[in-house]
């Protein structure tokens, strides 16, 4: 049962798919990061069902990329949008480690942060635009929003926290570190072997390009915050998500 409400909590927090109402009680929270990673699944069924539509239908580059650019924000409900605002705003500010951490804190939106989210969409829009759909390429490119949430919720039990508030650290405390660890581990095996399975020079390199990334989350959070925070894990999702997308056009192009 504490399982099956882990998974609610994960969801009901993390997507706007509709879920059945259940208390957040510290028992049933301790799992929750192992189903993180099911929401990004949920995100690549939905994009591949969208890339099926739309040759099916013919419909134009630019209408399928406008909603393959908004079907991710529209699934989340732009929660992990909405800390990559935060934390550009935090790091742009140039502030003391203190400082940015009560900037991610405020709830108005700076410059940076508006400047920051619309070239996000606009990168998003013309790399879909560039995007060729083939078959192994688009589910391997489903995968990386699997591949995303699983480093960021390895993120939340293996980093340190820049404060002991708020809903990472929330989340953080009460997990059960080792055995989330571990099944996120096995995510992380799983995904990057069917990665590998759909084209191993593409998928190496997918895998390295995401671990990168996941290196300088890991090198930013705690020279700049002293750890990381909600806001500063959902920087790190939505930039490994964008370099995924413009890794794979690239690649595409080059192969």
């Amino acid at each position: 049962m504490h399982l099956i409400k882990s998974c609610l909590i994960a969801f009901s927090m993390y997507s706007r798919i509709p879920m059945p109402r259940t208390e957040w009680q510290e028992e049933d929270m301790r799992y929750v990061m192992c189903f993180f990673p099911l929401i990004g699944l949920a995100i690549g069924l939905v994009l591949c069902g969208w890339v099926w539509l739309a040759g099916r239908l013919q419909i134009g580059a630019a209408l399928f990329s406008g909603v393959a650019t908004a079907l991710p924000v529209l699934i989340t409900g732009g929660i992990h949008l909405d800390g990559f605002c935060d934390t550009l705003d935090a790091l742009s500010s140039r502030q003391p480690q203190e400082r940015k951490l009560e900037i991610l804190k405020d709830s108005n939106s700076g410059a940076f942060a508006v400047i920051g989210c619309g070239l996000y969409f606009l990168l998003t829009f013309c790399f879909w635009m560039e995007w060729y759909p083939q078959g192994r390429y688009t589910w391997m490119l489903a995968l990386g929003f699997v591949l995303s949430r699983t480093l960021s919720g390895l993120s939340v039990v293996r980093f340190p926290c820049a404060k002991n508030s708020g809903l990472l650290a929330m989340f953080s405390h009460a997990a059960a570190k080792k055995r989330t660890a571990w099944v996120l581990f096995g995510y992380l095996i799983l995904c990057g072997g069917a990665m590998l399975l759909f084209g191993t020079f593409v998928g190496a390199a997918v895998l390295l390009l995401a671990l990168g990334v996941f290196g300088y989350y890991h090198h930013v959070s705690c020279k700049e915050f002293g750890g990381t925070t909600g806001d500063v894990a959902g920087w790190f999702l939505q930039l490994c998500e964008l370099a995924l997308l413009a890794g794979m056009v690239l690649l595409q192009k080059w192969i």
